[in-house]
């Protein structure tokens, strides 16, 4: 907590900074995507090979900022376990979200609540009229707050919306309930479950098989694509879905679009989510995922495989988000790529840019990790274990793609859902983390479509009808039912927002 409140409180300049070093991953944008549309404004690796080690590089950045505040040198940053029982039954844990905190004989603001920008942060890219700007002393929001307050129209509808929960606790319990249903909240089909639950991602991800397609959803969705009995799960899939959960999305199915419509919290948009201080902890876990998939695989020492010229492998080319700042575009991507902008020391007094090839063998960063939930999935699977990595390959799958993401303002979730004895039960949720404006993109649908695969579940004859729903900040987006003896493709369209003649999304039982 000590370390904590001491970079928050550092000057906005200092790179120390809580600030400074929440902004890396999104705003305030650097690099050409401050202005220019087809680039990614941030510096985060997102749907590229890079995902799982420029995150571990940015959390040993900022380690050693916490470690650097007077009295705190031999701080290490826990990890929010997301999969063991008290997460999946509660909720948050609680040091994460109490309002204060007693430190040193006096109650301050709890450091790992919330963050207030000490300065404004304003979206500059062209033909945008700053929408997703934030004011100076605009303080960060969680489920089922909104924090969308760019515009003067944005501004009123968050107040409005923000009047109706006033009681913060209660708002605890909101969001906690929320994130155990993402957590667990699945399917289960002729007794087998079906893998909805982010709980069985996790699991399921460790069982990947190379690192190129344990890496990031890119390289992930195109395997899929090619071999629809044979699916993988990224670790980038159940990260984004904790995302959307943290910062104000409902699990689908669970009635309507949402039960609290105009939630928008920071931790849901791409933008912003490093500006809330539980961003850190979410990602510490998903290192110690990254580590033990590792251990797992006999990996933990340099270099990881990286298969050259696989989509994902690329600066922007094959992947959703565009180039990275400080990331030419058409970039091969290795294990010696710079994981920009962090550096490590080159051993001669200077610094020099720190790469995958540095931050693979966490040991040699000084560091390791407790025990866990997933410490048990680190070596090789029994066959008890592997019952758990989710479900048997099957004959039959949904294929989904075709999904502009510039049409979409903010992230948004693909769902599918199968009509079992007259009900729809869920057999997936793909939570996509984007950012609030990539309408003008000019990579449009070659670099930034969203797609997603899902099993079937198990039938005798032919497969059921599945129903398929994008649900965004603004509107939801259904197709009928495919399947059941209906069309095996379908092609959706909006039912609100975007009643445009071409089709929002396609879908394909394979």
């Amino acid at each position: 907590m000590r370390a904590w409140k001491g970079v928050k409180e550092l000057p906005p300049e200092d790179p120390r900074s809580f600030f400074m070093l929440g902004g890396f991953h999104g705003e305030p944008f650097r690099g050409p995507g401050a202005t220019d549309p087809t680039y990614w404004g941030g510096y985060c690796e997102h749907g590229t090979v890079l995902f799982p080690s420029w995150h571990r590089a940015y959390l040993y950045t900022l380690e050693k900022a916490l470690q650097s505040i007077p009295g705190c040198e031999s701080v290490m940053l826990p990890y929010w376990d997301e999969c063991d029982p008290y997460s999946r039954s509660y909720g948050i844990p609680a040091a994460l979200t109490w309002k204060t905190f007693e430190l040193d004989g006096q109650t301050i603001p709890n450091p790992l609540r919330s963050f207030i920008l000490p300065v404004a942060i304003e979206d500059q890219v062209e033909g945008d009229n700053a929408l997703y700007s934030k004011p100076a002393g605009y303080e960060t929001v969680r489920y089922p707050l909104s924090g969308l307050v760019g515009t003067a129209e944005d501004r009123a509808e968050t107040e409005a919306h923000n009047a109706k929960f006033p009681d913060y606790d209660t708002n605890v319990g909101i969001l906690n309930q929320n994130i155990g249903d993402w957590l667990n909240g699945m399917a289960v089909v002729n007794g087998k479950p079906v893998g909805a639950a982010v709980y069985d991602r996790y699991v399921s991800c460790l069982y990947t098989p190379t690192y190129t397609l344990f890496s990031n959803t890119t390289s992930a969705g195109a395997w899929n694509k090619a071999n629809p009995t044979q699916l993988v799960v990224p670790l980038e899939s159940p990260h984004n879905a904790i995302h959307l959960a943290v910062g104000g999305f409902d699990v689908p199915g669970q009635g309507d679009f949402s039960p609290i419509p105009g939630a928008n919290g920071d931790m849901g948009e791409n933008d912003t989510a490093g500006l809330d201080p539980i961003f850190y902890f979410h990602h510490c876990f998903i290192d110690y995922a990254f580590w033990t998939w590792q251990r797992k695989h006999g990996a933990t020492s340099a270099p990881l495989a990286i298969e050259a010229g696989y989509p994902g492998a690329n600066s922007s080319t094959s992947t959703a988000q565009g180039p990275a700042a400080g990331t030419p575009p058409d970039t091969p991507l290795t294990v010696d790529s710079p994981l920009n902008p962090f550096t490590i020391s080159d051993g001669q007094g200077g610094t020099r840019p720190i790469t995958t090839n540095d931050v693979t063998d966490i040991r040699q960063l000084g560091y390791d990790y407790a025990y866990g939930s997933l410490n048990r999935f680190a070596e090789p699977a029994d066959a008890a274990l592997a019952v758990e990595a989710g479900p048997p390959a099957g004959d039959r799958t949904l294929q989904i793609g075709g999904i502009d993401r510039t049409k979409i303002r903010g992230s948004f979730v693909i769902s599918a859902f199968a009509e079992i004895d007259g009900e729809l039960r869920a057999i997936g949720h793909e939570a996509v983390l984007s950012r609030w404006h990539v309408e003008g993109c000019l990579n449009c649908q070659n670099h930034l479509e969203a797609r997603t695969s899902f099993y079937l579940p198990p039938t005798d004859g032919d497969p059921p009808p599945v129903h398929i729903e994008v649900r965004t900040r603004q509107s939801i987006l259904a197709s009928g039912a495919v399947g059941g003896g209906a069309e095996a493709r379908a092609e959706g369209r909006s039912l609100k927002a975007f009643a445009a003649e071409e089709p929002f999304f396609r879908a394909e039982i394979v």
